[in-house]
C-alpha cells in the first residue's frame, strides 16, 4: 500500500468517525426532547407496583383479623354454652364439693368470655385502622395511576415525534460506522464517547486548544493534525482530535 493511499485511509475513518460523532450528537439531541420523562415514568410505575403489592398485604391482614374475631365470637359462644350448662348442672349437685367445682368452671368460663370481649375490641380497632388504609391505598393506586398515564401520554407524544427522525439517525449511524472499517478505531471511538461527559469523542482544534477539554495543543501536535495522516488524540482528554477545515467539511442539518 502507497503512502498516499495510507494518508486517504487515515482521512476517511476520521472523516467517518467525525460523521458518526455528528449524528450520535444529533440522537443524544433528541433523547434529551424526552427529559426527565423516561425516568418519571419508571419510578411512577414502580410506586404504582409497590402500592398494589401493599394493597393486597393489607387485605390479607384484614382477612386474618375477620378470622380471629370469628374465632373468638365462637369462642363466647361456646363459653356461654358453657355456663348454661354448668349451672344447670349446680342445679343436681349432690354435694357443695361438685357445686364448688363447677362454680370455678363458670368463673373460668367467664373469664374467657371477658378476655374474647378485650380481643374483639382489639380487633375491631385493628380492623378499621387496616380498612381506613385499605381505602387510602386504594385512593393513592387511582390517583397515582392518573399521573402515570399522563406522563406516559406525554412520553408517547414525544416519542411519536422523534421516533421517525431517531431510526433515520440510527440507520445512518450503523451506515457510517461500517465505513470506519477499523474495528480498534471504532470500540476506542465508543468508549471515550461513554467516557466523555457530553458524549463528544471527536473534536476540532478551536484557538489552539482541545474542543472537548480545552486544553492548549502545541503547535508541532496542530500541524501533524491538519496533515491527516494518523489518528491523534488529546494528551489531557484522550478525545479525537481533527483540524477545523474538516470539522467544517463535514456537516449534517
Amino acid at each position: 500500500m502507497s503512502t498516499q493511499e495510507k494518508e486517504i485511509t487515515t482521512e476517511s475513518k476520521l472523516k467517518a468517525l467525525y460523521e458518526l460523532q455528528l449524528v450520535d450528537t444529533k440522537i443524544d439531541e433528541l433523547r434529551v426532547l424526552q427529559g426527565e420523562l423516561p425516568g418519571e415514568v419508571k419510578d411512577m410505575g414502580d410506586e404504582v407496583e409497590g402500592l398494589k403489592t401493599r394493597l393486597t398485604n393489607i387485605e390479607n391482614e384484614i382477612k386474618d383479623i375477620e378470622t380471629q374475631l370469628s374465632e373468638k365470637r365462637v369462642q363466647m359462644q361456646n363459653a356461654d354454652a358453657q355456663i348454661a350448662r354448668y349451672k344447670e348442672q349446680q342445679n343436681n349437685v349432690r354435694n357443695n364439693r361438685e357445686y364448688d367445682n363447677l362454680t370455678k368452671e363458670i368463673e373460668f368460663q367467664q373469664l374467657e368470655i371477658e378476655l374474647c370481649q378485650k380481643k374483639i375490641k382489639e380487633f375491631g380497632l385493628a380492623l378499621e385502622t387496616r380498612q381506613a388504609d385499605k381505602a387510602k391505598t386504594i385512593t393513592d393506586i387511582e390517583e397515582r395511576t392518573i399521573d402515570l398515564n399522563q406522563k406516559r401520554a406525554e412520553l408517547n407524544d414525544i416519542l411519536a415525534e422523534t421516533r421517525e427522525q431517531t431510526e433515520v439517525l440510527m440507520a445512518r449511524a450503523q451506515e457510517v460506522e461500517a465505513t470506519v472499517q477499523d474495528d480498534r478505531l471504532l470500540t476506542a471511538f465508543k468508549r471515550i464517547r461513554k467516557n466523555a461527559r457530553n458524549g463528544l469523542a471527536v473534536v476540532s482544534v478551536e484557538r489552539d486548544a482541545c474542543g472537548g477539554c480545552h486544553n492548549k495543543i502545541p503547535a508541532q501536535r496542530q500541524l501533524d493534525i491538519r496533515q491527516r495522516k494518523k489518528v491523534i488524540v488529546c494528551e489531557y482528554c484522550g478525545r479525537i482530535l481533527i483540524d477545523p477545515e474538516m470539522a467544517a467539511e463535514n456537516k449534517i442539518d
